[in-house]
């Protein structure tokens, strides 16, 4: 197998040594004999979308248990405007099939930390439509 990226970067191809063998009814792809398995690569997580998402979670956790009283005392102890502390802990109101796609590695590639950054729905459907996510279907 040999893969060739275009020179923009926004293509590539790759070539399969194999023959087509024709029967009656079907078609067979049969490689030869030395080539390797092939699988998709796994699913990559987005590292900063994984920190925010924990930070989240954490800080939600400092403010619930009374560790800090407020997000100016939460910004204050980590250092941090506090207008990003309140962008992060809204990441707590994202549907959780979202959050398990995004910890699977199995995000929108489109998907960025700066998109869950901006102002988004509370209504789980709502979300999956703005992030690119497939509807969920409850049938």
């Amino acid at each position: 197998m040999k893969a060739t990226m275009s020179s923009d970067g926004e293509f590539m191809t790759v070539r399969i040594p194999m023959r087509v063998k024709q029967g009656k009814v079907r078609a067979k792809i049969i490689l030869p004999p030395d080539a390797a398995d092939w699988a998709p690569p796994p699913p990559t997580p987005h590292q900063a979308i994984l920190k925010a998402l924990g930070r989240a979670r954490r800080w939600s956790k400092l403010i619930q248990s009374g560790q800090v009283k407020s997000m100016k005392e939460l910004a204050e102890r980590e250092q941090m405007n506090d207008s990003y502390i309140s962008r992060i802990l809204r990441l707590n109101q994202l549907a959780p099939d979202i959050v398990t796609a995004i910890l699977d590695g199995r995000q929108p590639e489109t998907l960025t930390l700066a998109n869950l950054m901006e102002p988004f729905s509370m209504i789980w459907a709502e979300q999956r439509v703005q992030f690119g996510f497939p509807a969920v279907s409850y049938d």
